[in-house]
């Protein structure tokens, strides 16, 4: 068995995050590599973003880059291998050590949207307590589990439940502060605040019930 986690971590001492904050506009995406070494520091990144001489202005000023080099650039669509302090936070180190490997990385608001394939809950788990213990906040999206014959589980998600814990993330209704209340996203989906404020609780009861209570 194996289970594909989608989570939204955030910290400002994270990879590239004073960057994040600093250029409006920017989007940043991790190039994935096969590595086994948990200790490894330095990644390749797509930056995009037109004006290259600011971006790299704000790369010196980044407290989480201790170098850089271009590799590529066209069109505002730039490729770095970066370098980071030993101060920055990463949460690749965590997937790794537990044998796990990270299929995606994209920034998204202040921190990252980060997609990653577990061997079990308990690997999760260990991510999740090493997040923890770094103050990372981590908030798990989605859940997929790879049972026997290739079928894949929602983790107790009915499609109701799946559908409105997906909108209320999109819509902002976890962020801190709340962009949107309980009532614009009972009216996203078409059903009144308290159905609404039912089925996500019946939805997150689900998820932690099959994600973190083992059999």
């Amino acid at each position: 068995m194996s289970i594909t986690a989608k989570a939204y971590i955030e910290h400002e001492d994270l990879a590239l995050v004073p960057t994040l904050c600093d250029l409006d506009g920017v989007n940043i995406r991790v190039i994935h590599q096969a590595t086994t070494d948990p200790t490894s520091s330095t990644f390749p990144f797509v930056i995009e973003y037109d004006d290259l001489e600011e971006l790299e202005e704000t790369l010196n000023r980044d407290h989480t880059v201790t170098k850089y080099e271009r590799i590529d650039s066209n069109n505002g669509t730039n490729i770095y291998q970066i370098q980071h302090t030993d101060t920055a936070k990463l949460i690749s180190p965590a997937v790794t050590q537990v044998n796990g490997f990270l299929l995606q990385s994209e920034t998204k608001d202040k921190g990252w949207l980060i997609q990653a394939q577990l061997l079990s809950r308990d690997a999760l788990n260990s991510v999740w307590e090493y997040a923890r213990e770094n103050d990372i906040n981590f908030r798990l999206l989605e859940l997929y589990e790879k049972r026997k014959g290739g079928s894949d589980s929602s983790f107790g998600l009915t499609e109701e439940q799946q559908k409105a814990l997906e909108i209320a993330y999109e819509k902002g209704y976890f962020s801190e502060p709340r962009e949107m209340s309980l009532e614009d996203v009972a009216n996203e989906v078409g059903i009144s605040s308290t159905a609404m404020s039912g089925r996500l609780r019946r939805g997150m009861r689900n998820l932690l019930s099959s994600t973190l209570v083992e059999d």
